[in-house]
């Protein structure tokens, strides 16, 4: 019977990451993350991460706040920390899916229901944060160039997000 499901999760997570209509392409200065969307956990945070993505929100975004053996957060146009799109606020949609190495997360405030357009990278696992936040996706490809970016809060010189596309809009 665990052999049966242990498979039957092996064929949907390859046919999500087939799909590229649910993976970006996340362009640092040393290269591609390809990130699997999990619009199964959370569809609203999916739909909003693609909605920012295909506007090119993101392009030229820094990682404000990196922190060695943690995450790496980015998603705010003022590079502070604050702020965010001028979409609004989106209601959390939390998941016993547990915050590992790659997973990817939406940042908020002190509400649960206060994620908008800032979003985290695991550096490594962060069990503590396990249904507190919404997590999104996760990396699939490329692991080494998040590993790459500069650390600090913030950095002194912070790194950029060059790009992030949809997939399926790439040609």
């Amino acid at each position: 019977m665990a052999a049966a499901f242990a498979a039957a999760f092996a064929v949907s997570a390859a046919a999500r990451a087939a799909d590229p209509e649910n993976t970006l392409y996340l362009e640092l200065k040393s290269g591609r993350v390809e990130i699997e969307l999990r619009p199964d956990l959370a569809p609203n945070h999916v739909a909003r991460i693609k909605k920012l993505a295909r506007a090119k929100f993101y392009d030229g975004i820094v990682f404000h706040r990196v922190i060695d053996g943690f995450m790496a957060q980015t998603g705010d146009p003022t590079g502070t920390g604050t702020g965010g799109s001028d979409e609004p606020d989106l209601k959390a949609e939390f998941s016993a899916e547990p915050f590992d190495r790659g997973v990817l997360g939406m940042a908020r405030a002190q509400s649960p229901d206060s994620a908008n357009s800032q979003f985290f990278i695991m550096f490594a696992p962060g069990h503590f944060l396990n249904g507190q936040y919404t997590v999104w996706g996760k990396v699939v490809s490329g692991m080494e160039h998040v590993d790459a970016i500069k650390r600090g809060e913030p950095p002194a010189n912070p790194d950029t997000i060059i790009s992030m596309r949809v997939a399926a809009d790439v040609h």
